[in-house]
């Protein structure tokens, strides 16, 4: 399978600039999966910029509306 990166990196919500996954979804969801985190690309982009991507924010702003 190629990898669309180039393709990726236009709906990549990922505010991390040194992030070497940008644009390489399988990596960066095998990534955060390991850590019990939602990607990025999962939140809003304010969500996002919290850094806080755990599961549980994750489904405090889904039960809240806000996602």
């Amino acid at each position: 399978m190629d990898c669309k990166k180039e393709k990726n990196l236009e709906f990549c919500k990922c505010s991390y600039d040194p992030c070497a996954r940008k644009g390489l979804c399988c990596d960066c969801v095998k990534y955060h999966l390991g850590k019990r985190q939602m990607p990025g690309c999962f939140f809003t982009e304010a969500a996002e910029r919290t850094y806080d991507r755990s599961f549980e924010h994750f489904a405090r702003l889904v039960t809240e509306k806000r996602l």
